[in-house]
């Protein structure tokens, strides 16, 4: 895929940014810098957290101005922001208009073009990560921002059933029916907290796209020991790699995929569509993963 800018040829430098709430932590600067630079590209990757900057989500629209103005190439956008963006740019890929939701803004002569890179690293992620995954049945759990993102990829993979399951019933009857309009020829339903240790005993995989697992959120989303046997499981969580439910999973001998895949797979996208140049996807996760086990070591130091 190429976005704005790329048929324009390599730019002399790239001033990029990031606009969100509670993002000071990101990996996504080092990540885009590192590899940016073994690229031999100039590139600066900017936070604009708007807690820090005192500003709402709604202001997102007037950050995007003050930043083409100043300069920036591009912007990734995270929480809370990702649907707002979708009615303030000028034109949208076709798969962020098809999810609703925006991560990448890049500025093309003056014009804002939206892009969704979050399903792409998924998509990717399950391909490098689970290439034999079988892909009948599917269990997700989660139906927000990244659970949107995940179930298109699956779709967009050929999972041939998905069911989706969320605390709010009403999230998970809402993306089901519109992805059931977008992908018409497979089956797509919600499925009720009271169906979904049934489901989870037939299916072939199970995605879990909740933030349950983080470093602030233990536990586990659903009974690992409800898997049938050789199920796969895939976790959206980064922080940590192993999760709870990624190390249970892998335990009991099933195929896992960690989170880090996908994080890694929306920034070799976004990187790639910003300046037109093919980033090194095995370079950008070694190095992603460089950030996360010294993430690990600093804070188990601290907590000593």
């Amino acid at each position: 895929m190429t976005g704005g800018g790329v048929e324009q040829g390599r730019a002399s430098s790239y001033l990029v940014g990031l606009i969100g709430e509670g993002i000071t932590a990101s990996l996504t600067p080092p990540m885009h810098e590192a590899e940016a630079a073994a690229l031999g590209l100039s590139y600066t990757y900017r936070i604009l957290d708007l807690i820090e900057l005192g500003r709402p989500a709604e202001d997102v629209g007037a950050l995007l101005d003050e930043a083409h103005r100043a300069g920036y190439a591009a912007l990734n956008i995270t929480h809370p922001c990702k649907q707002l963006v979708v009615q303030i740019v000028d034109e949208l890929d076709e798969d962020a208009a098809r999810l609703g939701a925006v991560n990448l803004v890049v500025f093309d002569d003056g014009r804002l073009i939206g892009y969704n890179t979050d399903w792409m690293g998924f998509r990717d992620a399950l391909r490098a990560g689970l290439p034999d995954a079988p892909l009948e049945h599917v269990v997700q759990v989660g139906c927000g921002g990244a659970g949107a993102a995940t179930a298109y990829a699956l779709l967009h993979s050929g999972v041939a059933e998905l069911s989706l399951n969320d605390t709010d019933d009403r999230r998970a009857e809402q993306l089901a029916a519109r992805l059931r309009e977008l992908f018409p020829a497979q089956a797509v339903h919600a499925a009720a907290a009271p169906t979904l240790p049934d489901l989870i005993a037939r299916a072939s995989g199970v995605v879990h796209a909740t933030p349950m697992g983080m470093a602030h959120h233990p536990g586990v989303a659903f009974d690992v020991a409800g898997l049938r046997e050789g199920a796969w499981v895939s976790d959206v969580v980064y922080r940590p790699l192993e999760t709870e439910l990624v190390r249970e999973a892998s335990r009991r001998g099933h195929p896992v995929l960690d989170g880090g895949r996908m994080a890694v797979g929306q920034a070799w996208a976004s990187l790639q569509i910003i300046t037109g140049e093919q980033p090194r996807r095995d370079r950008m996760e070694r190095h992603f993963r460089t950030l996360v086990e010294a993430e690990g070591v600093h804070h188990d130091a601290g907590a000593r």
